[in-house]
């Protein structure tokens, strides 16, 4: 079984406000949860392919 966090655990873990979590999940942004009765809760995979989604790389330029 995939392990889960709650909505505190993953905001500490991403360093945002409980809140920003909140207007992520109504804008259809952030990480995917799952709803478990009352309760939100986050796949630890799926945080980490958020994550992973928001990842840019730099590329190079040519020199002139």
């Amino acid at each position: 079984m995939d392990e889960l966090l709650s909505e505190d655990e993953v905001a500490a873990l991403l360093k945002v406000a409980r809140g920003t979590m909140r207007t992520w999940r109504n804008r259809g942004q952030g990480p995917a949860f799952v709803k478990v009765g009352d309760l939100l809760r986050y796949r630890v995979v799926d945080v980490q392919a958020w994550i992973e989604s928001l990842r840019v790389v730099p590329s190079r330029r040519a020199a002139p």
